[in-house]
């Protein structure tokens, strides 16, 4: 997907120096030039100035009246001459940029920097002096990226869900991005995140979540720099939650599936895999999509002209590549059980119109979630109980569990 570029005017100076306006009209206030009364209207926690003393130098940058400034650097403002008394600089929306003094209260910095595209109201007090007020707004970046995350906010996924980051722009910084995104858990586990390409970050403990889980993606990306000249835009946080532990077991040397929920057996039901020329992808799957019904069509996944279904009942997607574990209406249902017979999914035994409650395929569809893991072993074909496939590629769907710790931390950035 692409972003669209913002084009903006030249940048204008980054540095200016304001006097107060009183001092460059040569005029010189009445509370002065009698030296011993204070003039009604002073502000409030201001101290009248001794007769003759110089009105402080106030230097901010950005310029005042800055238009498009640069929001690469933190915003400073310096006393010239004399300390500062009160700094404030606040965005459109009211909210405060935080930052500190130097130890001489000469200078104020942001802690960070300000925003892309937002207008901000720098107000300083110097001690003895009036408040000044100063305003400038800051370039929008030329172009953007955004990270479409899963699962979806306020989701509630099985322990096998991770936090997948597809990204709109090829990051070539993967250590300034990844550092600006963070993944927490309640009941806390180390979270660390592993990139699968330059576009996909994904987020995963040691082991599947715990049951009950409540995970938090916090997104700090905007204006951070993925690429030259390509910035971020986002900064949120999502709540997503894991439910209850489902581990489905696939034997396609047996032809069974076992359903254990948090440690007890579910059920078991009678399968069927890959033929010896279609087998089955082994090794650990993550449930990442669902569908009462859908079409399926050979040509979608490289095998021509093979079939043609429009009416899968109960599929619930395992790669990306095209694998699922579905009902099957069409097949006899003496194989379920007996032989492979598939282009490589795995069937149960189902009815047409995906409504009939008996069915094994309606029965585990009804019990499962997207994050649900189910794990192939031994998908041989119909002969033998040897691995006829290799194990799935841990970037096929959400499938990088099947990856080591120590290989997935590898995959960090930082």
């Amino acid at each position: 997907m692409g972003v669209p570029h913002i084009s903006n005017g030249p940048e204008q100076p980054e540095t200016w120096s304001r006097r107060g306006v009183l001092a460059v009209l040569g005029f010189v206030p009445a509370a002065v030039l009698t030296g011993c009364t204070a003039s009604a209207n002073a502000s409030s926690g201001s101290t009248p100035k001794a007769a003759g003393a110089t009105a402080p130098t106030l230097t901010v940058t950005p310029t005042d009246g800055t238009r498009n400034a640069a929001f690469t650097s933190p915003v400073e403002v310096t006393a010239q001459t004399g300390t500062l008394s009160r700094v404030k600089v606040t965005r459109d929306d009211g909210s405060a940029l935080p930052g500190t003094f130097n130890g001489a209260r000469t200078r104020w910095t942001s802690t960070r920097n300000p925003y892309s595209g937002t207008e901000y109201t720098v107000t300083a007090v110097a001690q003895g002096s009036a408040a000044e007020t100063m305003t400038f707004s800051t370039r929008a970046p030329a172009d953007t990226f955004i990270g479409y995350f899963t699962p979806e906010a306020g989701l509630t996924s099985g322990v096998g869900m991770p936090v997948s980051v597809n990204f709109t722009h090829a990051v070539t910084d993967r250590a300034a991005v990844e550092k600006a995104i963070t993944v927490t858990a309640d009941p806390q586990v180390e979270v660390v995140g592993h990139w699968f390409s330059d576009t996909r970050l994904d987020f995963r403990p040691e082991e599947y979540w715990a049951a009950g889980t409540e995970i938090t993606l916090g997104l700090r990306l905007k204006d951070v720099e993925g690429a030259d000249g390509v910035h971020g835009t986002q900064s949120k946080d999502v709540t997503f939650h894991i439910g209850r532990e489902q581990i489905s077991t696939v034997d396609l040397a047996k032809k069974t599936m076992t359903v254990r929920r948090d440690g007890r057996t579910l059920a078991t039901y009678p399968v069927s895999g890959g033929d010896a020329e279609h087998t089955t992808w082994s090794g650990i799957m993550v449930i990442s999509e669902r569908f009462k019904e859908t079409r399926m069509e050979s040509s979608t996944v490289g095998l021509g002209d093979e079939y043609d279904i429009d009416d899968v009942p109960h599929a619930q997607r395992l790669t990306t590549s095209g694998t699922f574990i579905h009902g099957n209406h069409w097949a006899s249902a003496s194989i379920f059980g007996s032989s492979n017979t598939s282009h490589g999914c795995i069937g149960l035994r189902d009815t047409k119109g995906a409504d009939d409650t008996s069915t094994p395929g309606y029965a585990f569809y009804k019990s499962s979630m997207l994050g649900d893991v189910v794990v192939v072993e031994n998908p041989g074909g119909n002969t033998g109980g040897e691995t006829g496939e290799d194990t799935v590629d841990p970037a096929n769907g959400l499938n990088g569990w099947n990856l080591s710790w120590t290989d997935w931390r590898a995959g960090s950035a930082l």
